[in-house]
C-alpha cells in the first residue's frame, strides 16, 4: 500500500507502479504547479497524472526510484535542509522516502534526491532496492521491514546517534511539541520544519506556529493568517523563519539561489492575493 497527498491534499493511492484511487482535492488552483508543470486546474485526475508523471520520471514507488536530482524549487523544505547541511547549520536531517519511511542521514545530495518530489507522504511498502540506495548514500532506515513513519522516533534515533543540530519535517503541531520536549531531555537542538499543511486546522496552525522554526506556507488559511515571521522567501507558496535559527537556514538558502533577490525590509507577511492557491483552507 502506497499514499500520498499531493496537489491540495488529493489522496493518491499507488499499487504496482499505477495510481489506482485519487482523491477529490481541498482546492483547485495551485501557483506553484502552475509554473512549474502547467496545471490550470487542480482535481483528482491532474493529481493522479501528476503522480503517473512523478512515478514515470522520478521512479517514485518503484526500484527504480532516483536518490539524486537538481532542486525542484528555489525555496523548498528540502532544498533549505540540503543547504543547511552543505553550510552545517544542521548537522543531520530526519525526513521521509517512499520505499523507506522515515530517514536520518547527514548526506545533503540523499536529503534533496528523497524529498525534492515528495508532497504528504502518508504511507508506503518498504522497496528493497530503495532501502539499499538509501544505505549506500549513508542513509539510516529507521525501520526496514515496514518503511514506517515515525519522525518523533527518528528525532530520537538521531540524538541517540550523536547529532546535535538537526532538523526533523513535521505535519502537525503535536509531533511538533513533542520534539521540543525531545530536545530538553537529550540536549540537542532540533530544527523543525512544518510541511503538509493545507487543511490544518486554526488551533492546531496556532500551536505548531509556536513549536516550530519554519513553516511552509501550502494553501493553509490559517498559517497566512496567524504566522508572524522574521524572514519569508516567496510569496505565492512561501516558507516563513519563524526563529532566529529559522531565518538563519533561509537566508543560507537564499545565497544558492540563482535567480536575482530583492532584500528588503518590511511588515511580513507579503501574500499577493492574486498568487495564493485558491480557495485557501
Amino acid at each position: 500500500m502506497n499514499i500520498m497527498e499531493l496537489l491540495g491534499r488529493s489522496r493518491i493511492k499507488v499499487e504496482g507502479e499505477k495510481v489506482t484511487e485519487a482523491g477529490q482535492p481541498m482546492i483547485n488552483w495551485c501557483p506553484l504547479f502552475d509554473k512549474v508543470r502547467g496545471i490550470k486546474e487542480v482535481t483528482a485526475e491532474s493529481a493522479a497524472a501528476n503522480m503517473e508523471f512523478r512515478i514515470k520520471n522520478h521512479g517514485m514507488f518503484s526500484p527504480r526510484r532516483r536518490l539524486k536530482m537538481d532542486t525542484f524549487v528555489g525555496f523548498g523544505a528540502s532544498e533549505s535542509m540540503m543547504t543547511g547541511l552543505q553550510s552545517e547549520i544542521i548537522d543531520a536531517a530526519v525526513t521521509v522516502c517512499d520505499g523507506a519511511g522515515t530517514v536520518i542521514t547527514a548526506n545533503p545530495d540523499l536529503v534533496q534526491g528523497m524529498g525534492g518530489y515528495i508532497s504528504g507522504l502518508v504511507e508506503s511498502d518498504p522497496i528493497p532496492e530503495v532501502i539499499e540506495g538509501i544505505r549506500q548514500m549513508e542513509g539510516h532506515i529507521l525501520s526496514p521491514k515496514d518503511a514506517r513513519i515515525d519522525q518523533l522516533e527518528g528525532a530520537a534515533y538521531a540524538a541517540a546517534a550523536g547529532y546535535k543540530r538537526f532538523a526533523v519535517t513535521v505535519a502537525d503541531a503535536t509531533d511538533a511539541e513533542k520534539l521540543r520536549e525531545l530536545e530538553k531531555a537529550s540536549g540537542v537542538r532540533i530544527m523543525i520544519i512544518g510541511v503538509h499543511l493545507t487543511g490544518i486546522a486554526s488551533e492546531d496552525a496556532s500551536r505548531l506556529l509556536a513549536a516550530a522554526d519554519i513553516v511552509t506556507a501550502c494553501a493553509s488559511k490559517h498559517i497566512r493568517e496567524q504566522v508572524r515571521p522574521l524572514v519569508q522567501v516567496g510569496t505565492a507558496v512561501p516558507l516563513f523563519g519563524l526563529t532566529g535559527w529559522g531565518k538563519e537556514l533561509l537566508v543560507e538558502r537564499a545565497k544558492q539561489v540563482e535567480q536575482p533577490l530583492l532584500i528588503n525590509t518590511m511588515p511580513l507577511p507579503v501574500l499577493p492575493e492574486r498568487k495564493q492557491p485558491r480557495p485557501l483552507v
